[in-house]
This record gives C-alpha cells, structure tokens and sequence, in this order.
C-alpha cells in the first residue's frame, strides 16, 4: 500500500484540513503517479460542502491532476517510471458498453468512476482525489503531456479544458462562424481561448464591462454587454453557436434570442437553480438548448495535444495547499484569474 498525505473534507460544515491514508499498489495496467499539480474546480467546492448531495467523507477533492510516474504495473505500455502522466474527471468506467467502446467514457451505460468521491470499481473502496501526494490509476485513464507546456498550467485542461473544447468541437466550431461565450470565469476563458484558435468570430458575452480588456486579451473579437439591451438586440439572430459556461443562476431566454435558425445554445457550467425555458423561445427558430460534460479519454487526449501545438494552457494562480480554504472563498467572490492550482510540493 502507499501512505498517502492530502488535505480532506470531514463533513460537509468543516473546513478541509491535512488527512492520511492508503492508495493500493499499482496492479497490471495501472501506474502510481507523484502529483506535482492540481487544479481547484468549482466543483470541488460543491461536493466538499455536499451541496449536490452524493458527496461521502473523509473526502480528498481533485480532478485535474498533473504528476510524475514513480511506478508501473507490468502490463503498463503507455508510460515508464520518471515520464509526466495527466488525470482528469473519471478514472474507470465499464469498459463495454456502446459509449465506452466508442471512446466516450465520460457517458458509460453504468456510470463511469469519478476521480474522487466515488465507489472504486477495483476494490470497493471510495476513491480520493488529487489534492494529495500520489495517485493510482489505469493507463487508459491517464495522458501524456506535451513537453512544450507548463504543467502547472496544464492542470485545469483536465476539466475546464475539455469540458469547453469538446462541445466546440462536437459542433463544429470553426472559420465563418459566429459563437458566444457566456461568462469568462475557468470554464469560460478556456471556451474563449479554444473558439477563437478554431477560427471563429469570437463574442464574449459578460455582465461586466470590467472584464473586457481581459476577454480581448485572451481571443474575443468582440464582448457584449449582456444586461445592455440595445446591445443584445443589435445582436440578435445572428450567432451560430453559443458555450454557456456561467454557474450563476441567470436566464436563458435573452441568449436564445441572438441565435439564428437552428442554432444551438449548449450548457457546461452548473448554476446551483436549474434554469427555465419557454417553447415560445425555441420553437420559433428551431433553437437547441443542449449540455455537454468533459470528454472522451481519446478526445482530451486530441484536446492536449492540440494545446502543444498552439501552445494554450489556462491561465492560474498557484498556491500552497495550506491556502486552500481561502481559496475557496475567493472562487466564490470570482476572485481569481482563472483557475487555482495547487502546488503539490507545499504539501
């Protein structure tokens, strides 16, 4: 077994606080990884405080793991002691039905395993997350990293990377295209980043003007102020595409209506109240309103090479892991740009 040190949830109420425990050696396929990095998702705030409901504790959050390879099980092909290995949402599933033999594990018939807080399909155990020294896992859940990146940088692609880039690609983003981008938070700058490299005419739609300069610097072509009415009527009808990644609660019907005929509007941020929609607003241009969560192991695969080849990574703030209560309240208040990472060497 492998000693493990991270820091844990021990109730929903409690803050998260250093924890011990084991990780099973590797078996025949799976590899042990030092994690170097890891990245701080929204998400990892909701389940620390149970506010979905499903959260079990003690609980490690963390799922944009990037580390290094310390051991390998002796069917392992993928990687050698010493090389860097990436971990992100899931970490097995069942490995046979349609979704999973079509490379798109994320969507298993039985529900693939989540990197932490979830049953372990191996032993039973509950799985913990990244915000810990090491990690275990099967080689076909963990990628290689392109050299050229940062690492640090590269931990959030695990989730807010190709949770944005692969509804874009689903749908074709690309040249000739007009898309929005709804809020520019961790999701949102990667969303922004992605459509504007696909050769799209990029829009940032935000509620704040104080972060135009920003959307500017990081790929848009244009931002929209999205309580400006005059601004989102000399929009309208007129965007191809819209990647709503905003966790606030807002309204829907005000970005259904710059879509043109067939268009869709497609929804990766978790907003704590689920949103409403009038048929009136999508039957009358045939508007889709969809959801799209992470990727295939093949796909966030593409998805980091493509970042080495066009050098994108997010944009982070790294910090000690004694910092990270604090830094869940500052994601709360949107005060980071734009995504915590942990350096897992503080531990």
């Amino acid at each position: 077994m492998l000693a493990t040190k991270g820091y844990a949830a021990l109730s929903a109420s409690t803050p998260l606080a250093p924890h011990t425990f084991e990780r099973r050696n590797p078996g025949p396929t799976e590899i042990a990884i030092e994690i170097l990095y890891c990245g701080v998702c929204h998400s990892d705030l909701h389940m620390a405080r149970n506010e979905w409901g499903q959260s079990m504790y003690p609980l490690v959050p963390g799922h944009e793991i990037v580390g290094r390879v310390t051991a390998t099980g002796p069917a392992v092909t993928k990687f050698r002691r010493g090389e860097i290995a990436a971990v992100g949402v899931i970490v097995d599933s069942c490995r046979q039905c349609a979704p999973c033999n079509n490379g798109e594990e994320h969507f298993c018939d039985e529900g693939a395993t989540l990197t932490y807080a979830a049953k372990d399909r191996v032993d039973g155990t509950t799985t913990m997350g990244g915000y810990a020294n090491t990690y275990v896992v099967d080689e076909r859940f963990a990628h290689t990293v392109p050299i050229s990146l940062d690492l640090a940088a590269v931990a959030p692609l695990l989730c807010a990377g190709i949770t944005t880039y692969s509804p874009l690609r689903h749908w074709n983003v690309g040249p000739g295209m007009k898309v929005g981008i709804i809020g520019l938070g961790g999701l949102g700058h990667m969303g922004l980043k992605f459509a504007h490299s696909f050769g799209a005419y990029t829009v940032q739609l935000t509620t704040s003007l104080k972060k135009k300069e920003d959307a500017l610097k990081l790929g848009a072509d244009e931002v929209i102020l999205s309580t400006d009415a005059e601004q989102m009527k000399a929009h309208a009808n007129s965007f191809d595409f819209i990647l709503d990644t905003a966790s606030a609660p807002h309204a829907l019907e005000p970005y259904l209506n710059l879509l043109k005929q067939d268009a869709t509007l497609c929804m990766v941020g978790l907003p704590e109240a689920p949103p409403t929609v009038s048929p009136f607003a999508l039957i009358g241009k045939r508007i889709s309103v969809a959801g799209s969560m992470i990727g295939g192991m093949v796909e966030t695969q593409e998805m980091l090479e493509y970042c080495g080849q066009h050098d994108i990574v997010s944009e982070v703030e790294i910090i000690p892991i004694g910092q990270i209560n604090e830094a869940f309240e500052r994601m709360l208040k949107q005060d980071v740009k734009y995504r915590f990472v942990i350096d897992m060497g503080t531990l």
